[in-house]
């Protein structure tokens, strides 16, 4: 690791920034590197930086959202990590306005048919946790055996450090703990420390986002869904239906993890 990276990273670790926002600036700032030719970092000035940043929206054309997350590392990297405060000013883009578009929603069948279609049973099972306990993609590759509370008077799912670095307790319903059950009979993750619910086999490390975000898009066609989206369908799914059957907005919000409920509105 270099220099510049360890105190990048070390910087954001001591103003407690979740790892996958590390993990995210770190490498926005590695693709600017090698945009460069490989130049440090520290090395660019501003005007560099803008154009880069007018080179992904009109060259490689990314989303504004993508965009605005690499001027923000930018930003943290001069003004956080290389101490040039009176450079901001120049470094700041205007800051696109991300539209903002409605997720294409499942129907009940539609989900139903997705799970049918996920064939392997661990990532069946990863994917219905998703969906019955409203948990970012994230969220559910980190669950734990010792985070689910069966305990009749508890029935709940501790989400450990989720968006934000917030804890909270997510719904358990009684099929989905006996679904998690039989997923832990089935591939007994008590066992092998610290009890992954969802991990590789080979490596016994809990399984990545990307790999999951595949593993959604071969069901989805499989399953003949023609439906865009993600893994995070799934979250926007369970409220939905929530809102459907008559849960009111704070307790979904809540439920969510959300902040504010402007963001679950």
């Amino acid at each position: 690791m270099s220099p510049l990276r360890q105190r990048m990273t070390d910087a954001m670790t001591v103003r407690g920034m979740s790892p996958r926002t590390i993990e995210c600036y770190t490498e926005a700032i590695a693709r600017l590197s090698r945009h460069f030719g490989g130049v440090n970092p520290a090395r660019l000035e501003p005007a560099q930086i803008e154009a880069y940043l007018l080179h992904l929206v009109k060259e490689r054309q990314l989303s504004y959202s993508s965009v605005n997350h690499a001027a923000s590392a930018c930003r943290f990297l001069f003004e956080k990590v290389l101490g040039r405060p009176s450079e901001i000013a120049h470094l700041r883009p205007p800051m696109a306005k991300v539209p903002q578009k409605q997720p294409e929603l499942l129907s009940r069948l539609e989900i139903s048919r997705l799970f049918d279609a996920c064939t392997h049973p661990g990532h069946r099972m990863l994917l219905q946790v998703l969906y019955a306990s409203d948990l970012r993609l994230s969220e559910a590759c980190q669950l734990q055996v010792a985070d689910i509370d069966s305990a009749s008077d508890r029935m709940t799912l501790r989400v450990r450090a989720g968006k934000g670095g917030a804890d909270r307790y997510t719904l358990l319903s009684p099929s989905l703990l006996d679904a998690l059950r039989a997923h832990c009979v089935s591939f007994r993750p008590h066992r092998q420390a610290p009890g992954w619910l969802f991990a590789h086999p080979r490596t016994g490390e809990p399984l990545v986002g990307d790999y999951m975000q595949r593993i959604y898009q071969r069901a989805r066609h499989k399953a003949g869904i023609m439906k865009m989206g993600s893994t995070h369908t799934l979250r926007h799914c369970f409220a939905a239906h929530l809102l459907e059957g008559g849960v009111d907005l704070y307790t979904i919000s809540r439920l969510l993890g959300h902040g504010h409920i402007s963001t679950t509105t």
